[in-house]
C-alpha cells in the first residue's frame, strides 16, 4: 500500500518541461551481474549525448568504504527499515525514479522490499522488469502487481513479457513500453562459418544450474567429430551458486567435458565477461548456443547482443528466443534438455552452404535497432512524458 495522504501535496511544485535527472535503483558494478551491466550501459547511453543530464545511482548491496564511485548517491542494504526510508529520500532527489525489478536483487521475500521503498517515492517512476513468471508463485504475483499498478510507467523487454503483465498482472496497457534489451556498440559480422579451422560454438554469462551447458556438452559428443567444434564456455560462477554450493556445476561440467575426449574439445573461461571481452569472443565465435532449461525467460540480454553481433543462434525454445528466432531466419530453436536436436542444429549452421552467412546477415539488420543509444532514445522519451504531465496526473 501506499503511504496515505500527502503525495500529491508533495507533487504540487512544477516541475521542468524536460527530464533534468534520473536516478536509477539497481545493483551497479562493481557488482558483477546482468542488471548492474545493464544499469552501467543505460547510464552511459542516456548522458552520452545530454551532458546536462544527471543520472545518479541508488546501489543495491552492501556499502564498501574501499569503493568510491561519483556515480552512486546512495547504498540500499536489504533489511533495514531505515536504509529503505533513506532509499526512498534519494530517489526523490531525482526528476525521475527508475526501478529495475528482478525478484532476487531485494530483500524479504521475493524480494518485496522494494514495495517498501517504492511507497515512499513520491517522483515519477519507471519499474523496468527483467523477469516476469508465467507461474509465479501467490507472492510473487503480489509483489509484481504492486509494482506495475503504483508505476507511473512500466517497461518490458519483450512482446511476450508485455503481454504477460497485462494479461496476467492487470497493468494498465498505456503504462507498458516494450523496448528492446540494449546491446553494445558493435560492427555486426556477417562473414560464414570459419572454413579450414575449428569452427567455435560459444555460451557466455554467469554459470549455474539451468543454464543447460550439460546438454551443450552431450551435443558436442553426438557431432562429427571430423567438424572438429570447439565449445567455448565463457563466464564466472554466479555469486549466489558459489556462495551456496561452490564450483561443484563447473567441476562436474570438466568431468562431463574430459570424457568426450580431446577431439571434442571444450574451452572453459572462468571470468567474468566484460563488454571489450565479449566482443572479442564474439568475433570468433561460429554460432551462440543458448542452452537454458528455462521455459519461462522472457527476456536475454545474452540473445540479444548475440543476435546484435551477427553471430548466427541455436537456442532452446525459451519465450524470448522463440519471439526472436521462430522464423528461423536469425537461427535456430531446438527442445529443452535434447542433446541429439542441439548436435543437429549446430552442425547444420556450421555445415549447410550459406546458412550461416543468411543468418548473421539477417542478425546484422537488428544492430541498430538494439544499440544501446537507440533504446536510451526510447527511455528518454517516456521520462520526457512523464515530466510534461500535470501533477495532480501522477500516479
Amino acid at each position: 500500500m501506499r503511504r496515505p495522504g500527502g503525495i500529491l501535496a508533495e507533487r504540487s511544485a512544477p516541475r521542468p518541461a524536460t527530464t533534468r535527472s534520473i536516478g536509477i535503483l539497481t545493483t551497479y558494478p562493481p557488482t558483477q551481474c546482468g542488471l548492474a551491466t545493464f544499469a552501467a550501459s543505460l547510464r552511459s547511453a542516456l548522458i552520452a549525448d545530454r551532458p546536462d543530464l544527471h543520472v545518479g545511482i541508488v546501489r543495491l548491496g552492501t556499502a564498501d568504504a574501499s569503493v568510491h564511485d561519483d556515480d552512486v548517491a546512495y547504498v540500499v542494504e536489504a533489511g533495514t527499515a531505515a536504509d529503505r526510508r533513506a532509499a526512498s529520500a534519494a530517489l526523490n532527489r531525482f526528476d525521475v525514479a527508475v526501478v529495475q525489478h528482478e525478484f532476487g536483487i531485494y530483500g524479504g521475500p521475493d524480494g518485496e522490499e522494494v514495495l517498501d521503498i517504492l511507497a515512499y517515492v513520491t517522483v515519477p517512476t519507471v519499474v523496468v522488469v527483467h523477469t516476469v513468471p508465467a507461474r509465479p508463485t501467490i507472492n510473487q504475483r503480489r509483489v509484481l502487481e504492486a509494482l506495475v499498478r503504483d508505476a507511473n510507467a512500466v517497461v518490458a523487454m519483450s512482446e511476450v513479457g508485455r503481454r504477460l503483465l497485462i494479461d496476467d498482472y492487470r497493468a494498465d496497457s498505456r503504462k507498458v513500453t516494450l523496448l528492446p534489451h540494449g546491446a553494445p556498440a558493435m560492427t555486426p559480422r556477417t562473414r560464414p562459418a570459419a572454413k579450414g579451422s575449428r569452427p567455435v560454438i560459444l555460451t557466455w554469462g554467469l554459470i549455474g544450474p539451468g543454464k543447460g551447458i550439460e546438454w551443450g556438452i552431450a551435443a558436442l559428443g553426438q557431432m562429427d567429430a571430423a567438424l572438429f567444434p570447439t565449445y567455448v564456455v565463457a563466464g564466472q560462477t554466479h555469486p549466489k551458486v558459489l556462495a551456496r554450493e561452490g564450483e561443484s556445476y563447473r567441476g562436474q561440467l570438466i568431468e562431463q567435458a574430459r570424457q568426450l575426449g580431446p577431439e571434442h574439445l571444450t574451452h572453459f573461461v572462468p571470468e567474468y565477461v566484460t563488454a571489450i571481452r565479449l566482443r572479442e569472443l564474439l568475433a570468433d565465435a561460429d554460432v551462440v548456443l543458448l542452452p537454458y532449461d528455462s521455459h519461462e525467460q522472457v527476456t536475454s540480454g545474452v540473445l540479444t547482443e548475440a543476435l546484435a553481433s551477427g553471430v548466427p543462434v541455436v537456442a532452446t525454445a525459451f519465450p524470448h528466443a522463440v519471439e526472436l528466432l521462430a522464423d528461423g531466419l536469425g537461427g535456430l530453436l531446438v527442445p529443452h534438455q535434447d542433446p541429439a536436436a542441439i548436435a543437429a542444429a549446430l552442425t547444420r549452421v556450421i555445415s549447410e552452404p550459406g546458412l550461416a552467412q543468411a543468418m548473421s546477415v539477417h542478425n546484422a539488420q537488428m544492430t541498430a535497432l538494439v544499440s544501446w543509444p537507440t533504446v536510451a532514445g526510447g527511455y528518454r522519451r517516456i521520462f520526457d512524458t512523464l515530466m510534461q504531465r500535470p501533477a495532480h496526473a501522477i500516479r
